[in-house]
């Protein structure tokens, strides 16, 4: 573990990243790390993960150009015109969190998947081709250049957080994220008063196993650990990762959800890219056999529902989620 000005670990992935150790020490000591960061409050940053730093300066300059588009050039990819694929753009106000308006605006992005898919020929829900702005130009090809990046970092993570749990490194591949389903969002959060509070994003948990988050460096994350909220700023070089709710649910809720917000007092626009490394859209998740359940967390979690529950796919549970962070939508296409 690297230190650093937050009250969450900083951790060294390059082990992790390299198939040849597996199993090493240096891999076990990350392991063992996230382990700890994912039993005390499900968040912890990254560091030495491979991601190119041209690449992802130019994710920046190319998300500022875009979001400094008018509104009329923006909706011309949005997300009502990406059907079932649900891709494309939503302006300030268009997601709800707890059914509240979120103040920010983003693009939606997944897997790029043609019409000869046999996914997409079947109609299955969030799968299909991306919506991708004319201006700026380059866009498509290094947003889909990030998301093959993070990819590859978030099947290391998964081989990491295996370790943690004493099962062997491809135990999450083997079962669930072979072909996981890669989520991908670049958010804008306007600048507004100081005076004024109006949350980004409010409390809310991730859907799937883990989440890769490039924050930008004005900070405005929040993260609730041990009850309480302490903010996770922005650390030069690293990315920032939470697990979700399948993951809580995989291990019985030793490895908790934890719940996080935005709120940008800064007086200036921020900027956002978070991946969701998910399960396989059809995916049954079960439960890691040999882990003891710990007491549900219903009547403490922000929407006072158990991910330990339901029945069915990952995808259906992804779609009740979905659904009422985008009802309009819903009713539309599903």
């Amino acid at each position: 573990m690297i230190s650093g000005s937050s009250s969450l670990p900083i951790i060294s992935i390059d082990s992790l990243l390299n198939e040849k150790d597996a199993g090493s020490e240096p891999s076990m000591k990350a392991a063992r790390a996230i382990g700890a960061a994912c039993r005390d409050n499900g968040f912890f940053y990254i560091a030495n993960h491979g991601v190119d730093e041209r690449l992802q300066k130019k994710l920046e300059q190319l998300s500022h150009a875009f979001f400094a588009l008018d509104e009329s050039e923006k909706m011309k990819i949005s997300m009502t015109k990406g059907g079932r694929a649900w891709r494309g753009y939503f302006p300030v106000g268009g997601e709800l969190t707890s059914g509240k308006p979120d103040l920010k605006e983003g693009i939606y992005f997944g897997q790029e998947l043609d019409v000869a898919d046999l996914r997409v020929k079947a109609g299955l829900p969030l799968h299909g081709c991306n919506l991708f702005p004319q201006y700026p130009a380059g866009f498509k090809e290094v947003v889909l250049q990030f998301m093959e990046a993070l990819t590859k970092v978030g099947h290391a993570l998964m081989k990491g957080i295996a370790l943690s749990l004493d099962l062997k490194p491809s135990y999450f591949y083997d079962r669930c994220t072979a072909d996981p389903l890669i989520l991908f969002r670049i958010f804008h959060y306007p600048a507004q008063p100081i005076s004024q509070q109006q949350w980004g994003v409010g409390e809310h948990t991730d859907y799937g196993v883990l989440t890769i988050l490039k924050q930008d460096d004005i900070g405005g994350l929040q993260v609730k650990s041990k009850g309480s909220w302490v903010d996770a700023p922005p650390v030069p070089g690293t990315f920032i990762c939470n697990i979700g709710d399948m993951l809580d649910r995989m291990t019985g809720g030793l490895y908790r959800s934890t719940p996080h917000r935005v709120l940008n007092t800064s007086g200036k626009s921020r900027y956002s890219h978070p991946c969701f490394f998910d399960p396989n859209f059809e995916a049954k998740v079960q439960r890691i056999e040999g882990i003891e359940t710990t007491p549900d967390d219903r009547a403490h979690r922000w929407d006072n529902e158990s991910v330990h529950d339901f029945e069915g796919t990952y995808g259906d549970y992804l779609l009740r989620k979905v659904g009422k962070v985008f009802p309009e939508l819903q009713r539309k296409i599903l």
